[in-house]
């Protein structure tokens, strides 16, 4: 935690979100990232008044900015889900603390932010680049062709070649994970952003979803330890792929709803491999270990109680 005494008063040591106590939660319980009273701070030239709680996006999100602060990575913070300040696409400079993310930077009175220095532009243009190089791609191939939200942001900013290159130039991509009949997972689309993992573990507090590894090996993996998502305790309800601002986690009814119709032209062609099941004929939404770990936890009948109607008298 920074020593800088906007932060005075941000932590907050009791949990608000009773979480269970064998899964790992997501940020439901980290300190509020918000204002901690009102306060009135100038945008680009403007006046905002914020209220309790509120970010820096918020106040520039209230008026029309000279620069265009993304913020791929912010959900709306309500659902107990972010901020993160994962993917920086949301950094504007202040006066007093310089360049900041402002999904995650509280206003204080008197603050002066603009989104539209060469600091600031640049940096959220190169968070973008690095975004994109480590993306696939293959939107045309992509169930989310037409509402990605990195999609969209890259052709508001005029994004011709990110300029690190794309994830093809230079590594193998990971396989498409295809083991489940209602979630498909393509780590290739991934930002990285957490929306899925908070959205599994502090909305719906399933406790699958998880962040594993570090630097370029980070990714979604799930907390028993599971390599597909029909090894997880997955229960099927789509929030994560509700949340994922890209084509990283789908609904398997959406995998080609935007595919060009040409003959072989698929998601699943586009992949390098794909790690497959046979879910033809599975009974329920639950994954089978899910379906398995409620059949321990159910009550079981104490044989040596149990007595049969010959020796009731």
């Amino acid at each position: 935690m920074s020593t800088d005494p906007i932060w005075e008063r941000s932590r907050n040591d009791e949990p608000d979100v009773p979480l269970a106590e064998n899964i790992a939660p997501g940020t439901a319980n980290d300190p509020d990232a918000g204002a901690t009273e009102s306060a009135t701070v100038t945008v680009d030239g403007q006046r905002v008044e914020t209220e309790t709680g509120a970010t820096l996006l918020d106040a520039c999100q209230a008026v029309e900015t000279r620069g265009d602060v993304l913020a791929l990575c912010s959900y709306d913070d309500s659902q107990k889900i972010g901020p993160r300040s994962e993917c920086r696409t949301c950094v504007v400079e202040t006066e007093r603390h310089g360049v900041v993310p402002s999904c995650s930077f509280p206003p204080r009175d008197g603050m002066t932010v603009y989104t539209d220095t060469e600091r600031a532009s640049e940096a959220r243009d190169v968070n973008l680049d690095l975004l994109l190089s480590n993306h696939n791609l293959l939107c045309t191939t992509c169930g989310k062709n037409g509402r990605c939200e990195l999609q969209d942001v890259s052709i508001e900013n005029d994004v011709i070649e990110p300029r690190y290159g794309v994830m093809h130039d230079r590594s193998e991509l990971e396989p498409l994970d295809d083991s489940s009949p209602f979630i498909q997972i393509d780590r290739n689309k991934c930002i990285l952003c957490n929306r899925c993992v908070e959205a599994c573990n502090d909305v719906q507090v399933e406790g699958v979803l998880r962040m594993e590894g570090s630097a370029e090996d980070t990714r979604i993996g799930f907390q028993n330890g599971a390599e597909t998502m029909m090894e997880s305790t997955c229960v099927s309800c789509g929030h994560c792929a509700t949340v994922c601002p890209t084509g990283a986690l789908l609904e398997q009814g959406l995998v080609d709803a935007t595919t060009l119709p040409v003959p072989g032209f698929t998601h699943k062609n586009s992949a390098e491999g794909i790690v497959d099941g046979e879910y033809d004929h599975q009974p329920t939404q639950r994954t089978p270990m899910k379906s398995e770990l409620e059949t321990q936890n159910e009550p079981r009948v104490n044989e040596r109680f149990t007595t049969t109607g010959d020796d009731r008298s």
